[in-house]
């Protein structure tokens, strides 16, 4: 029993001179290992710092474990920083007096960058920021691990003008309300030509009613396209009041910044953000990252039970290989120290400082050098900032959750997915917008006043523009062809322009002056535009822009429609050449025909008047009565009727034309020509004598009566106002005659307006839709035809030259009869002898 004690006991002593010398070589070599303290600012009650925190833990662990034979260890000392940035600070001078070797300040850290990167390079402690701010070039020590704000208001700038939207409202913490944050802000936004309508800063210490106020104040702006961009603490105030205002219904449109995105990770909050634009941070996909997310998944659960597990964000990434870096680093330094010179310093009073400052700076040069392929991407750091982000993603907050839509690629643009470039302006997925549209919100016109339209007051032609009143509004409006066409120009635009018509009238009700003086409001910015009949000019050009035009462009002239009552009409088809012409072919053919058939004919023998008669009314008439007898008048009397028969068809053809086809034209030099005031110096016509008139009935009066009885042969017009005139009287009148003289319709704007561009192609869709068209038949029906009096004058008089084959064909019929009497001489010629009779002879 006692041998068995002593054994016990022996065993035990062993056991624990076993455990001791293995207790004092774990000491020893733990002693061995150079431990380098690291702080961490956090706010350890949000979820993004709870997620970055045990990204951390875990980066230290996976880099020792992986590097255990490593001589030092990087020991995280967190500071809870509460959200609060005041004890954000205290928190970081703390840690500096600690001697800590390097600090990492987290991404929900709303303390003032500058400030931050000032501390480190005072202490000479090199310092991570998740935060997405700027980087400062005068602090080496403040380093940057994120995407910087200049990049992330540029993906947001790209993302407002993939939609066209024009003036987009900030809401701003007011820590972030710095000049180097605004300048960027403004920056990226002036590059696309979008206008920030108002800057919101609100106060970390906002009230409840603080805030409502303010929303209230946003809801008086005609912009309803708003970029929500700070804290979550804060945001989560804001947003949970935005429905109750119903500023999240149809027509609205919310764009979150990364700095705001992580209010997603509260599913209490997911419901109020339906519809909203988030931008967050893109970490390309891979077997690294994925299973490094299934692991964290596990572990954050054990450790966090009762916290709901949401997505790993890239700030965690970010960390995690920001500690990788730091204690690849750390190794190298230590590396560099000799413990003598560190032994010997040590017995100085300053030389703890001198030592820690070398190790300082010697750390900060080698994490400029390090450069490795972490979880996040290649880690290199490039003046002062790791450029890990290329691209963002654009998430679509929805019921279920978010739905990816699209990406911002640095270099890249808007793109629909990653590494394609966009193939079209908005290359987004489908989108669903607050109120639970699948149309984007038109947006507004960057301004917070009503676009002031001028237009004028005209006597005549109404159906182009006209002084509307309205008794239960108390106001007045325009209306009227270009009224209806301005209006639908702006319907098309991405955005709403709010206008306010103003009529230039004086106190009598009539027009104050010309159109070149409305026009001259606008360089004197008493009007925004002027909306009108207002033709192209050059002098006009010249303190006014002009959209494209939007109706026809040139000059026509106008005429009386005139029925042809000439009782002598019959005689105006045929020249008088061509009748001598036919008289002489006529006489001629009836010479040869007697000549030929008297000696052989009887019909053609007894008295000198029977043969004149027999000739000329029987036989070239066509009578069947008398019988030709020789080949030969045969052949003249079928050339002959071959000639009769085209003449006479002609003659029908002409006639018939002049006795249907109505006579349009203006009389002779020196007629009176009707214009509306501003047309004839756009005219070349010398030659006629022009009169004003006002309204189409005064240019139908004109008309009526003619230039002889004091009235007008024509009216020249620019060519909408001849249309309008003849969709009212065009049976009695038609347009003879156009001329591109002048440029059409257009609006004018200020010079440099960007409502020009985009009015012009508003206006360019109207006419490929048809929309131009259908305004044109609404408010003045086209005329079913225009007359041009080139192709529709007096037709032309029959000429001998029109007719020179004809009467060829005819002299060689008349040339064959003198060949023939030529040939019957010879053969009667005593001296031709029998044989050569017989072969000349052919009757």
């Amino acid at each position: 029993m006692d041998i068995g004690r002593k054994h016990i006991a022996t065993t035990c002593f062993q056991s624990s001179c076993a455990l001791l010398v293995f207790s004092c070589l774990l000491c020893q070599y733990c002693h061995s290992q150079k431990e380098f303290q690291v702080g961490v600012i956090l706010d350890m009650g949000s979820w993004n710092g709870k997620m970055v925190h045990s990204c951390i833990t875990m980066a230290a662990f996976d880099f020792y474990n992986l590097n255990a034979h490593y001589k030092t260890r990087i020991v995280p000392q967190t500071s809870d920083s509460k959200g609060d940035p005041l004890q954000a600070l205290e928190a970081a001078q703390d840690l500096v007096v600690k001697n800590v070797q390097a600090m990492m300040v987290g991404p929900e850290m709303s303390l003032d960058a500058k400030l931050l990167a000032l501390i480190g390079d005072k202490a000479k402690v090199p310092i991570f920021s998740l935060s997405g701010s700027a980087s400062f070039d005068e602090y080496p020590y403040f380093l940057q691990v994120s995407h910087s704000e200049a990049m992330q208001f540029e993906a947001t700038a790209a993302l407002v003008e993939s939609f066209q939207w024009k003036a987009v409202i900030f809401i701003v913490e007011d820590a972030d309300y710095k000049p180097r944050v605004i300048s960027y802000l403004h920056k990226s936004f002036q590059e696309k030509k979008i206008q920030i309508d108002y800057i919101s800063s609100l106060s970390s210490t906002a009230t409840h009613d603080g805030i409502l106020a303010e929303l209230q104040k946003l809801m008086s702006m005609q912009t309803t396209i708003f970029v929500l961009h700070m804290m979550p603490s804060l945001a989560s105030r804001l947003v949970s009041s935005l429905k109750t205002l119903g500023m999240m219904s149809e027509g609205y449109a919310w764009i979150l910044t990364d700095k705001t995105r992580n209010l997603m990770n509260s599913e209490g909050l997911m419901q109020p953000l339906e519809g909203a634009l988030v931008l967050k941070p893109y970490v390309p996909p891979s077997v690294n990252l994925q299973n490094f997310t299934s692991r964290w998944r596990k572990e954050f659960q054990v450790k966090e039970p009762f916290m709901k597990v949401n997505k790993l964000s890239a700030y965690g990434l970010w960390a995690y290989d920001a500690i990788w870096a730091l204690a690849k680093a750390v190794e190298a330094v230590n590396s560099q120290i000799d413990p003598k010179s560190t032994k010997e310093h040590s017995l100085e009073s300053n030389s703890i400082h001198i030592g820690v400052s070398l190790i300082r700076k010697k750390l900060l040069n080698e994490l400029v050098t390090t450069k490795f392929k972490g979880l996040s991407g290649e880690f290199r750091i490039i003046n002062r900032t790791v450029p890990i982000l290329q691209a963002f993603e654009i998430v679509n907050v929805i019921k279920e959750g978010d739905r990816r839509v699209g990406f911002w690629e640095n270099g890249v643009g808007i793109t629909r997915e990653i590494m394609h470039p966009a193939s079209s302006f908005n290359n987004l997925k489908v989108i669903i917008w607050p109120g639970e549209s699948i149309t984007a919100p038109r947006g507004a016109w960057p301004s917070t006043k009503k676009l002031r339209v001028g237009f004028p007051i005209k006597k005549g032609f109404k159906e182009f523009i006209e002084l509307e009143y309205d008794p239960q509004t108390n106001k007045t409006r325009a209306v009227g062809f270009c009224a209806a066409v301005f209006e639908a120009a702006l319907e098309v635009l991405p955005y709403e322009v709010p206008i306010e018509y103003i009529p230039f009238i004086n106190a009598n009700g009539k027009m104050k002056g010309t159109y070149d003086d409305l026009l001259y409001q606008i360089y004197l910015e008493k009007y925004d535009a002027v909306v009108g009949d207002v033709t192209i000019t050059h002098n006009r050009s010249q303190y006014v822009e002009f959209t494209t035009p939007f109706t026809e462009i040139g000059v026509g002239t106008i005429a009386r429609v005139k029925t042809n009552k000439d009782m002598w009409i019959f005689l105006k088809p045929i020249g008088v050449d061509l009748c001598l012409m036919t008289v002489v072919f006529f006489v001629l053919n009836g010479i040869v025909i007697w000549d030929i058939e008297k000696p052989i004919n009887k019909e053609f023998q007894g008295s000198p008047s029977d043969q004149i008669g027999t000739t000329f009314f029987s036989t070239l008439f066509f009578s069947s009565r008398e019988k030709l007898s020789s080949n030969l008048s045969r052949f003249v009397m079928l050339t002959w009727a071959f000639l009769v028969l085209i003449l006479t068809s002609s003659y029908t053809a002409t006639l018939a034309s002049m006795l249907t086809v109505q006579q349009i034209g203006l009389a002779s030099k020196g007629a009176n020509v009707g214009y509306q005031s501003g047309i004839v110096s756009n005219l070349n016509f010398k030659d006629y004598t022009f009169r004003p008139y006002t309204t189409a009935q005064e240019n139908v009066d004109a008309l009526s009566k003619g230039s002889k009885n004091g009235g007008v042969d024509g009216i020249i017009d620019e060519m909408p106002y001849i249309k309008a005139f003849l969709s009212k009287y065009s049976p009695d009148y038609a347009m003879i005659d156009s001329a591109s003289t002048t440029n059409g319709f257009a609006f004018a704007f200020r010079k440099g307006s960007p409502l020009v561009p985009e009015i012009s192609m508003a206006i360019a869709k109207l006419r490929e839709q048809g929309t131009l068209d259908r305004l044109e038949k609404q408010w003045y029906d086209k005329p079913s035809s225009s007359v041009n009096q080139g192709t529709l004058a007096q037709p032309q008089v029959l000429k001998v030259d029109r007719f020179g084959g004809l009467f060829l064909i005819g002299g060689v019929s008349l040339a064959q009869y003198l060949a023939v009497k030529n040939v019957e001489a010879m053969i009667a010629s005593p001296e031709m002898t029998p044989d050569a009779k017989i072969l000349c002879s052919f009757r």
